[in-house]
């Protein structure tokens, strides 16, 4: 098989972590709609969300991540989506939403922010803090 992101459960591809347990990983996506933007896969390959063994277990970690995000990041808006189509292993994008972001009121698929890797790594590293 050849996914990507069971290539960064792996360690094969280098990844700015954000959160793992033995079923589930946390990353920042690498095309950012905004500072924070990551997701939640689980470890085990499964190409959609629904097809992923306890869903409720993976939605907790989502969830404990979402909050943890609303702290690190200073804001209660978090939106969650769940794509399949252009990496076919189950994940939940979790894209936080600030005033002035660029996105209206929806947010804008082709507005990627340009975050250095320094900053990267600063927000993964505060937003895992703040995971309990």
């Amino acid at each position: 098989m050849d996914c990507i992101f069971c290539k960064i459960v792996a360690g094969e591809i280098p990844c700015y972590k954000v959160y793992e347990d033995n079923d589930y990983l946390s990353f920042l996506d690498i095309r950012p709609l905004n500072l924070g933007h990551l997701l939640v896969i689980p470890k085990k390959h499964h190409r959609r969300v629904w097809d992923a063994e306890n869903i409720g277990e993976y939605y907790e970690v989502v969830w404990k991540i979402a909050n943890a995000m609303k702290k690190a990041l200073d804001t209660d808006y978090i939106v969650s989506t769940v794509f399949w189509e252009e990496v076919a292993h189950a994940h939940v994008w979790l894209v936080p939403r600030f005033e002035g972001d660029g996105h209206g009121w929806a947010v804008d698929l082709s507005n990627i922010k340009d975050i250095s890797e320094d900053e990267m790594k600063k927000i993964s590293e505060k937003i895992g803090k703040y995971i309990q």
